[in-house]
């Protein structure tokens, strides 16, 4: 669609409110809302990594307002939705590791679940907001490792903190949307909330920790060789602008259509794109031109759990929204390791963010066409 392309009638001058928008999911959005015409501010945190995403590419230099504060404090995501007063919200903060979740399981909780809690009650007294995204994961499903996709009705679960404080976020946005913001009352409170479920996104410009292309990338640049945590684990891989691709046509869909679009949505990619770690890594590295035995082996340390395979099923934003994931797993890894290349090489790293957008723009107007 060519509302995903270039500067667009629809986002020219709209105010948007991105929560989390220093993380990586968050600056690849703020960077690709701005090149649609949006006045883009956030809320956040500093930068979850050194490097970033969000400094390299110089994000806060080109938003309207970029505010650091935490989801956890509700007074400062009141201040900040009353400061910005935004006409769409797009709800990314979160903390998003799973093995992070088992040492920091409150933290995890207070953050996914509370955080989620503070922005909703505040889109209640703002007035502006017409339409808010709420970002979860595939792994709010009760993952039973079937070889079908979860649809949007099946039922919430989670083994581990992260997946299960995703749960609970969705239960939480299904609860406000029921209580505050129903579409039964939509001609009253004027608000569209939905819920997006997406997971294993990769591309450049992530550099969080036990994350499978920022440890490999770390390992190829040092020469060191990287323990591969369950090489034959079977993960539903995608590009991060697939599933913001998504997010981005409903936004514009629960403003323009309200009550029709007010619900869960999953986004996930193509079906061949399931693939073990172990394949990902060997694909990765020979389009970095190492040799693999040298850098990664798989790790023998004793982990805890984690989903062996979860896979969405889209059939929904096909028929609604016209939604369908575009590039397919070895273009997806092309463009990634591209990109990290193209940063280790000092080269202007806004510049390759922007191209890959406008690339992948591209090809959404070539395959709809």
């Amino acid at each position: 669609m060519e509302d995903l392309v270039n500067e667009s009638p629809f986002w020219k001058g709209r105010s948007v409110l991105v929560t989390g928008h220093t993380g990586f999911k968050g600056s690849w959005l703020v960077t690709w809302l701005e090149t649609l015409g949006a006045r883009v501010s956030g809320l956040a945190l500093v930068p979850p990594t050194r490097p970033s995403l969000f400094d390299l590419a110089g994000v806060e230099a080109t938003m309207a307002q970029s505010l650091v504060g935490d989801v956890r404090d509700a007074e400062a995501v009141a201040a900040a939705v009353t400061r910005v007063k935004p006409e769409v919200i797009f709800h990314l903060a979160a903390q998003p590791i799973v093995l992070r979740s088992y040492q920091e399981p409150i933290e995890t909780y207070a953050t996914n679940v509370m955080g989620t809690v503070h922005l909703l009650n505040a889109v209640r007294t703002c007035g502006t907001v017409r339409a808010v995204v709420s970002v979860t994961s595939d792994k709010c499903y009760e993952n039973r490792e079937w070889v079908w996709g979860y649809r949007e009705t099946d039922p919430m679960g989670g083994f581990d903190p992260y997946s299960s404080s995703k749960g609970c976020a969705e239960l939480v946005t299904a609860a406000y949307r029921n209580s505050y913001f129903n579409p039964a009352d939509y001609d009253r409170h004027g608000v569209a909330l939905a819920s997006v479920r997406a997971g294993n996104v990769i591309g450049g410009g992530d550099w969080a920790e036990d994350r499978l292309i920022p440890d490999l990338v770390r390992g190829l640049i040092t020469g060191n060789t990287v323990p591969i945590r369950n090489p034959h684990a079977v993960r539903p891989w995608q590009h991060v602008l697939e599933p913001l691709s998504g997010y981005i046509r409903l936004a514009q869909r629960l403003v323009e259509k309200g009550v029709d679009y007010a619900e869960a949505w999953n986004f996930g990619p193509l079906e061949p794109n399931a693939r073990s770690v172990g394949w990902i890594v060997d694909q990765a590295m020979g389009m970095w031109d190492r040799d693999h035995a040298s850098v990664w082996v798989p790790d023998s340390q004793i982990r805890p759990h984690e989903n062996v395979y979860l896979k969405l099923d889209c059939s929904k934003a096909a028929a609604k929204l016209g939604w369908r994931a575009k590039w397919d797993i070895k273009t997806t890894l092309r463009y990634t390791m591209n990109w990290y290349r193209s940063w280790s090489r000092g080269e202007d790293v806004r510049a390759a963010t922007l191209a890959d957008i406008a690339a992948y723009g591209a090809d959404v107007l070539a395959n709809d066409e």
